[in-house]
């Protein structure tokens, strides 16, 4: 598939342990320093994975495992390692031989990831890539009804077209799905840090090297008039964005000087979280595919991998909240209650009218904190 190859972006450590247990740990960093130390990234761990019991090590079970569940993860996961292997290349054969003996039923998550090829969208195999993939698992997932925001949060938005067709009828769409039709429709939000955020950020300047988009062509500024009013702040603390009064109330998620390199997709309800996504994928076609052509079929141009998580996975009953620099939410209630960790500031604040998204390419010459000026 060389022609189809645009990115190894995927982030992940499996860990074969010497205790005999196994782990798979999903991230968003990469292996550079800048990444690890000044930057707010995000992890999901699996839990230990003991090896299977002999009898189980072969079975095989007639009916699909369900969306959510550790043996629906596995199959996804073991789909996705053996598409390295392709051309009489065996990249991954090993790893999957090993998994394979490991019993992954404690995982309560559903593996979301992209494969580079051609994919169709009605495909009945065992595991789906892209936006397909997100769109069939979040078909099960139960949302509230009411108002609810879509935040999208990213460190990279790609040209995504003269038009928002791609972005409302592939990805947006996908996003909406849900077990439960509701009445209201979702709105969307996209969180990407301005030049004035990457300047007071810990690194000033330097860390707007792993954050990506462009508006200088005309392409790109017609991207830009309708991406505009979908934009957040990261940091929440601009002086010229909208929405927050001054003296108003927020949770403070204490990253927002740490310029992000995570990248969050997370439903809000009117009374708690629907779900969210952890993910390496960025806003971008060759990340999530393109739309389908007429034969169904959708390309994907990057390696991608991520997790989804939804609190009835942990409970009937259970509710899932945001929570702010701590990962474990207030057990006072008697609602079971899952803590998410959230990167940044809430409630969010929109871009004000003169304002505009970092470009690393650009240059600026207002100085960072750190007395550096910005030239590409």
């Amino acid at each position: 598939m060389p022609e189809m190859f645009g990115t190894h972006h995927s982030k992940m450590m499996v860990l074969i342990r010497h205790d005999d247990a196994a782990q798979v740990v999903i991230h968003t960093a990469n292996l550079i320093a800048r990444d690890w130390t000044n930057m707010t990234q995000a992890v999901w761990r699996s839990p230990l994975l003991p090896l299977l019991k002999q009898s189980l090590a072969h079975s095989t079970t007639g009916s699909p495992a369900a969306f959510g569940s550790g043996s629906k993860f596995k199959v996804d996961l073991l789909n996705y390692l053996r598409a390295y292997d392709h051309q009489r290349r065996t990249a991954c054969t090993t790893l999957v031989e090993k998994l394979e003996k490991y019993d992954f039923s404690a995982i309560k998550a559903a593996l979301i990831a992209s494969v580079p090829g051609r994919h169709l969208i009605h495909d009945e195999s065992e595991t789906r890539w892209g936006w397909a993939g997100l769109r069939q698992a979040l078909r099960n997932v139960p949302v509230q009804e009411g108002e609810s925001d879509i935040v999208v949060q990213i460190s990279s938005i790609a040209t995504l077209g003269p038009t928002d067709t791609w972005l409302r009828r592939s990805l947006f769409d996908s996003l909406k799905a849900s077990r439960n039709a509701t009445q209201k429709q979702p709105s969307f939000k996209i969180v990407f840090p301005t030049p004035d955020e990457i300047r007071r950020s810990l690194d000033g300047y330097e860390s707007g090297r792993s954050i990506h988009t462009k508006i200088q062509s005309a392409q790109q500024a017609k991207q830009l008039l309708y991406l505009k009013p979908m934009f957040c702040h990261w940091a929440n603390d601009a002086p010229r964005g909208l929405g927050l009064k001054p003296g108003s109330s927020h949770e403070e998620a204490g990253r927002k000087r740490a310029a992000p390199h995570i990248k969050t997709y997370i439903r809000y309800g009117e009374k708690s979280i629907d779900w969210a996504l952890t993910t390496s994928a960025n806003l971008s076609k060759q990340a999530w595919g393109e739309a389908a052509n007429s034969s169904g079929e959708v390309r994907i141009a990057s390696w991608e991998i991520g997790v989804l998580v939804w609190p009835a996975l942990f409970s009937e009953k259970a509710k899932m909240v945001g929570t702010f620099q701590t990962d474990s939410p207030d057990e006072s209630t008697e609602t079971p209650t899952v803590g998410l960790r959230i990167p940044y500031n809430h409630p969010l604040q929109a871009y004000g009218a003169d304002e505009k998204p970092w470009v690393a390419t650009a240059s600026y010459h207002e100085p960072d904190w750190k007395g550096r000026v910005w030239s590409e």
